[in-house]
Formats: C-alpha cells, structure tokens, sequence
C-alpha cells in the first residue's frame, strides 16, 4: 500500500431496511451538520432516492456530484463502485469521509473485498466501518422474518456484519421495549456498539473516522465478551449469532494455519465475521491480528507487541449461522503449540 492507512479516506457503509431512517440520516448529513464534508454515494440497488430532487435520474457519474451548501457532496452509483471511486481520487482529500448507502444489500462483503483488494482503491481508501440502521419500531419484526428456504433474512445479516448499530426511533417504544431489542442484539452480535438515536440525528463523530473495521480492533474489546458464563444461562434461538472465546497459550502456526482453511472451506458462506488475536510459538513478542469476511481473511502483526509479562491469551470472535461454541472451542485449542510435542 503506497500511503499509510492515516491518509487514506475514510468509507463507512451503511446498511438498513426501507424505513429503517437512512434517507432521514444522509438528509441530516448532507443539509443540515455544518462540521463535516462527506461524499454520500447512493447505489445502484437503493429504491428510494435519497431525496426527491436530490438525486436527479440522469446522475451517472462523479462528474456530477451535487455539491451542497455544506460542503458536503451527493451522487448516484450506478454500476461500478471502482469506475465511481477511481474518478473521486483526486477530490478525495476535500472529503473528511465517504458513506456509502446500500439499500437492499444485507452483505457488505463485495464491497469490502472490492476496497481491500484492487490496487487503485486500496491505495486511496479503506474501509472505517459497517454501520447498520436499525428501527427500534419494526426490526423486531424483520428479524422475526422467515425465508422460504430456512435460510438466514437479511435483517439478521445486517446485524451480524455490522461494526456499529445505529438504533433509530427510540423515542417510538418504551424503554423496557428498548432494553429487550438490544439484549437481542447483543445476542445476534455482542461486538458491535449499539449507539441510540431519536430521527437519525446520529452523533457523527461515534461512528465516522473511528478505524472500527480493522484488524486491531479487537484488542479493544470487553474481556466479559469472551466469557461464556453469560451465554450458558441463555438458551440461544437466534439462527446467527456472535461467540467470542479465549485462552492462554502459543498457538502452533501450521496447525492453526490447517484448522482455518478447514473452517473457511467447510462453513465461509455460514461465518459472516470472524475475528483474532493470536500468540504463535517462536515468534517473540509480536502479536499477530485478523479479521475475515466470510473467507477473505486480512492477517498480519499488530501494531502492539506483547509486553513483558503479558499473559498470551489468544482472543476469537466469530459471528454467523449454526456456530458450536463447543466444537470451535475444542478445534481452536487443538492448535495450541505442545512442548513435548515438537513434530512438524
């Protein structure tokens, strides 16, 4: 990558159902906050414009972004996120951020592999963070929501992928409504923030330019996350969940290495997030990161190494459908490097 990822601009995704408040909120973003310059990109699948007007039909290229009296900017996507950020890199640096609208896309990770993966976009972007909106009013309802083929609705995978949760319409249910819907959440996804709000007025500076979708971001994480007392007392019936696990120990390189292409080519399409912190046996004090969608994996050292007498505990998360905390447990610790065992 030619530029360190401070100077690369910021794009935070946004996903969310029709109603769920996303017009209301990039309405917010572009007419009325005076202390941010964000580029809003609308794609191509959104069935509502972000604003009767706003938006003209005949937009097709960044070429016409419409600039507001904000400073803020708005333009349409229609087809080739590429082709659209390639003709932004040289306004980019007018931009404090890019937040990318999807209506009607429950999984991110196209876009995300499209950022991280081509070099004309990686060099110039990076993905900041996976936002989903949700209506405290009716997501009960979307999340409830059966598939003809048992498969997982999109509602549940918007919550599963996403770094943040922006709780809208609060003032509409009752606080102890409020408080059921967020335990169910945290149930779906415990590592995501769960930030409130009353019609979309969302606290920019909570969920832009925070780096929350990035390998280290684990390490900020609640130890409770990982304890399974929690989860023991909780019978789960949520199709996708989120389960975090920990343990002491250096885990053994090529037999992680083994256990991991083995999850990603048996179940990728069920684990829609998957995070780590790792200690590999003989590699010092440096600490190694990840974190995946589905089977597209980020892996490297992380900026902190392990300090002098830090205990070495080996930190996972991973959230998706018909996940065995059990069998990923046992399965994991099986990597962990054995001195009487030093075969290959």
């Amino acid at each position: 990558m030619s530029e360190s990822t401070d100077d690369l601009t910021p794009i935070t995704v946004i996903t969310g159902f029709l109603g769920a408040g996303k017009t209301t909120l990039v309405n917010y973003i572009l007419k009325e906050q005076r202390e941010w310059k964000i580029c809003v990109l609308e794609n191509e699948f959104g069935q509502v414009a972000i604003d009767d007007g706003l938006v003209a039909e005949s937009l097709d290229a960044p070429e016409d972004l419409i600039t507001m009296d904000n400073g803020c900017v708005c333009c349409s996507v229609r087809g080739d996120l590429v082709r659209t950020l390639g003709q932004l890199t040289s306004r980019r640096k007018d931009f404090d951020a890019i937040i990318l609208e999807t209506t009607g896309l429950a999984d991110p990770a196209p876009i995300v592999y499209t950022v991280q993966t081509n070099p004309k976009i990686s060099d110039n972007y990076r993905i900041d963070s996976i936002i989903c909106l949700a209506d405290c009013k009716h997501i009960e309802a979307h999340l409830d929501e059966k598939k003809p083929d048992g498969s997982v609705n999109e509602a549940l995978q918007q919550v599963a992928f996403a770094d943040k949760i922006l709780l809208n319409k609060i003032d509409l249910v009752s606080k102890e409504e409020k408080e059921a819907l967020e335990a169910r959440l945290r149930t779906i996804n415990k590592f995501a923030t769960v930030i409130e709000t009353e019609r979309s007025r969302a606290p920019l500076d909570k969920i832009l330019g925070l780096n929350s979708f990035n390998m280290e971001s684990i390490l900020s994480y609640d130890p409770n996350f990982f304890d399974d007392e929690e989860e023991k007392k909780i019978h789960n019936l949520e199709l996708v969940q989120s389960v975090g696990i920990a343990f002491e120990g250096n885990l053994h390189a090529q037999w992680f290495n083994m256990f991991m292409m083995d999850l990603l080519r048996e179940r990728a399409a069920d684990l829609y997030r998957t995070k780590g912190l790792l200690s590999f046996h003989g590699q010092g004090d440096t600490k190694f990161v990840f974190q995946g969608v589905h089977e597209q994996i980020n892996f490297g050292p992380s900026q902190k190494p392990w300090k002098e007498g830090e205990k070495r505990v080996n930190k996972f998360v991973f959230i998706g459908r018909n996940l065995d905390r059990k069998e990923l447990t046992r399965g994991l610790m099986e990597c962990l490097y054995k001195e009487d065992e030093k075969k290959a």
